[in-house]
This record gives C-alpha cells, sequence and structure tokens, in this order.
C-alpha cells in the first residue's frame, strides 16, 4: 500500500494559511489532516466546522480531508462534519459508548469512517470494528497538543493492526499521529503504517524541504 505524509494544519501559520496550503500543494501533498478538540474531551480546542467549511470551500479540489474528532460524544455532529467537505471523519473509541454505531452512521453517509485509540488504550478494545473500520489511527502522543515526543508503546499497536490486517484480510488503512519526525518515520513505516501525520515537523522552517526529507525517508513520493 502507498505511504502518505499527512500534515497537520493544526501546526500550520493561520495567520498566513493561504501561503502554507499552497505549499502543500506545491509538494503535491494529497491529504491533509484536521484536528478538531473540544476542550472536553481533549484539554485543548482548536478549530471547527466554520474553520473546515472554509477551508472546504477554499481548496476541496486540492486535498482529500482527513478530519479527526478529538471530541465527547463525537455522534452529535457527523451530518455537520460531513456537510463541511470531511472525506475521512476519525473518532475516539474513548469518546462515546456506541462507538461502533458511529463508524456505521458516518459510512452510510458516502464517506470513511475511522477509529482512533489513545496511547493508554488497550488495542483489544477495537478488535470488534476492525472489520468495520476504513482506517485505525493510533495516538503516539496524549491528544489535545502539537510538539510532544513519541511514545514507543504505539509501535507495538501498528505491528498488531499490520498483522491482523494481513491475516484477516481486512483493508482498513494505519495511520500515526504525534511526535513524528525524519529521526524516527521510518519506525513506524517499517512497523506497517500507511499514513504518517506530522505537523510542527512539516511547518516548522521550510516546508519544502521538510517533506522532501520525509520522503527520502519513507520511500516514496506523492508524485
Amino acid at each position: 500500500m502507498k505511504k502518505y505524509l499527512l500534515p497537520s494544519l493544526l501546526s500550520a501559520n493561520f495567520y498566513n494559511i493561504e501561503n502554507d496550503l499552497n505549499e502543500l500543494k506545491k509538494c503535491n501533498i494529497k491529504i491533509i489532516h484536521l484536528d478538531v478538540m473540544d476542550g472536553i474531551f481533549v484539554p485543548n480546542i482548536s478549530f471547527g466546522i466554520p474553520v473546515i467549511k472554509s477551508l472546504s470551500d477554499a481548496v476541496k479540489k486540492d486535498f482529500v480531508f482527513d478530519t479527526h474528532l478529538m471530541i465527547k460524544d463525537p455522534e452529535r455532529y457527523v451530518d455537520e462534519f460531513v456537510n463541511v467537505g470531511s472525506d475521512i471523519l476519525t473518532i475516539h473509541i474513548e469518546a462515546t459508548d456506541g462507538f461502533k454505531n458511529v463508524l456505521e452512521k458516518i459510512k452510510s453517509k458516502g464517506i470513511k469512517a475511522g477509529i482512533s485509540i489513545n496511547p493508554e488504550t488497550d488495542i483489544h478494545m477495537i478488535d470488534d470494528v476492525l472489520c468495520v473500520a476504513d482506517l485505525v489511527l493510533v495516538m503516539s502522543v496524549h491528544p489535545g497538543f502539537g510538539g510532544q515526543k513519541f511514545i514507543d508503546g504505539a509501535l507495538d499497536k501498528i505491528k498488531y493492526l499490520h498483522d491482523v490486517r494481513e491475516k484477516k484480510g481486512y483493508n482498513y488503512v494505519i495511520e500515526v499521529d504525534g511526535g513524528i519526525n525524519v529521526s524516527n518515520v521510518k519506525n513506524v513505516i517499517d512497523c506497517g503504517v500507511d499514513y504518517v501525520v506530522a505537523g510542527s515537523a512539516v511547518f516548522n522552517g521550510d516546508i519544502e524541504q521538510n517533506i522532501k526529507s520525509f520522503y527520502k525517508i519513507i520511500g516514496e513520493s506523492n508524485e
């Protein structure tokens, strides 16, 4: 499966977001990662429906929108996030009791449904929905803030998901988010990750050069 780098807009310069998006487009980035935080499920607030709608109106033709809901009871807002242009909508298993029903609701809207798991959560908690999920997001930091250090325990979860996918013939994409940079991205790729989310390691400094550095290690490009 092809590997993709997904820049997280949480680390972009919102004062000059048009420039950053143009840089991503120039580098042929295909998918952007949108972190939505409610200040309840995670101890931070980011952006929500109005910002994603504005981005969708401006650049939807250029990017796939990978929307990561770090919010409590995400089932309340599925329709809204679908309507503003999300192509992938990922919820946290820890955020709702009815996570399987929420995944099925997302899929019924004609977009891809993802399930995410925090560092302290047992990977086996999502075993029953691996047959339903289009994407599984392994958090390699505690969600809520960018710039954290990668938690090595995520590697075992990634290996497990890769092995299950091979044995069961499932089709979900494996994604990792948190603390990823050019010094550790090879480790997650070697364990079986398909989508690599990176924020500060992409947007801090020269965006084009940072992306090129990632793809030298990943071994593929978006071209």
